[in-house]
């Protein structure tokens, strides 16, 4: 176990720099899901608690223009922030100089301020710099010069190299994880060390190639593993089912027969889905099922066999973890078929349940379920890439107890 914030000695009146993940999705200037900044409030409240004077760092999407920074400010994150500590959230909107080094230099112990959206850092000036983003070695220090220790709190980026959290953390001596980490860290631990069997994942998700290292390491763990579309239309493709215009992912047509030759046991694939000629928002389209998708249909939900097959993979599960949608959920005509399997899931008893985050997790708040869950996790790639073993850089420089 990595050293946690608890074990820090004496941090009143000290500067915690805090990276946090407060990506939150924004829409019509109105934050849609508040999850990631409502899981950071444990570990603020804590140094609050402490006596610290907290400078949070988080980065909101990608930036590549000047129009992208007038979107893309932490300034609704800070209102939505003092809102919910209850407290003045300081925002300064630059990343650094004077200003943001003299408001650091004023804040009194229990003071929180947030610095502005870490990849402003990657355009500048007109020009794509990638500062934050490939974690340039001057920014990395300076960052790091601002406080006396690092909490990093930010569990959907500990796979990334980045200046606010790598390069901090190579720039300063002491350095913890926060309770979200923590958290994060037991949950997926416990699903890829010891989990209670049966145990089923869903994987939903449009390219096989963004998942094939989750689905060699599931299949070696897990008792069942369902693909759901988008993904499911390479794997039918492998067995000569027809696809229509559906999407696919030809890189992986011979690893998707491979897969189905070695895990007949193990690896269910939707085999019919609700397809049409056209995604779009017509209340009278017609939606039906099809095993064999016609030429010009696609593929864009679960089909009712499907739904009904994977609900009876499910019924005697004890652990369920899944990572992506079943269908085009953004537009809710093709999301019946997440939905069913959501409801399916929440009515199970005795189940170890884990959302893995974005728009799986999405989903869920928007129907209420998410107290009928076990655990949403705030960091959908993150935790995949816990799952597949795979380097996280950023939590592999925090010092173990």
């Amino acid at each position: 176990m990595k050293k946690t914030i608890t074990n820090l000695k004496d941090i009143e009146n000290k500067k915690i720099l805090v990276r946090l993940d407060l990506n939150v999705p924004i829409d019509n200037k109105k934050i849609v899901d508040n999850n990631r900044i409502i899981q950071s409030l444990p570990t603020l409240n804590y140094l609050i608690e402490k006596g610290g004077k907290i400078i949070i760092f988080s980065h909101l999407g990608r930036i590549k223009s000047e129009s992208d920074k007038e979107k893309k400010s932490l300034k609704i994150v800070g209102e939505e922030l003092s809102k919910l500590l209850n407290k003045n959230v300081i925002f300064v909107k630059k990343t650094r100089g004077k200003e943001l080094e003299n408001k650091i230099n004023s804040l009194k112990k229990g003071d929180v301020l947030l610095v502005e959206n870490t990849r402003f850092e990657d355009f500048i000036n007109e020009k794509v710099t990638k500062y934050e983003s490939s974690c340039d070695g001057e920014l990395s220090k300076y960052w790091a010069s601002l406080g006396d220790v690092f909490v990093n709190d930010a569990f959907g980026t500990l796979h990334r190299k980045h200046a606010s959290n790598y390069g901090i953390s190579i720039n300063i001596k002491e350095k913890v994880i926060g309770f979200l980490v923590k958290k994060e860290l037991e949950v997926l631990e416990k699903i890829k060390m010891n989990p209670e069997r049966p145990f089923v994942v869903i994987l939903g998700g449009a390219k096989i190639s963004d998942k094939v290292g989750v689905i060699d390491s599931m299949l070696k763990i897990a008792d069942k593993v369902i693909i759901g579309p988008a993904m499911s239309y390479t794997f039918r493709l492998a067995t000569n089912h027809l696809v229509g215009k559906s999407l696919i992912d030809e890189s992986k047509i011979e690893y998707a027969k491979n897969i189905l030759k070695n895990n007949s046991e193990k690896i269910i694939v939707a085999f019919d889905s609700i397809a049409v000629k056209e995604i779009n928002d017509d209340k009278n389209q017609e939606l039906k099922s099809y095993e064999e998708i016609p030429d010009d249909y696609m593929g864009v939900d679960l089909g009712e066999k499907s739904i009904k097959l994977i609900q009876d993979s499910l019924k005697n599960a004890r652990t369920i973890f899944w990572n992506g949608p079943l269908g085009i959920i953004e537009n809710d005509k093709y999301s019946n078929g997440s939905k069913e399997i959501l409801n399916s899931i929440v009515n199970l008893k005795n189940v170890f349940t884990v959302i893995g985050g974005g728009d799986s997790g999405l989903m869920t708040k928007k129907l209420g379920l998410e107290k009928r869950v076990s655990y949403i996790s705030t960091g959908g790639g993150a935790s995949l890439k816990f799952l597949e073993n795979k380097e996280m850089p950023s939590l592999e420089l925090i010092e173990d107890i």
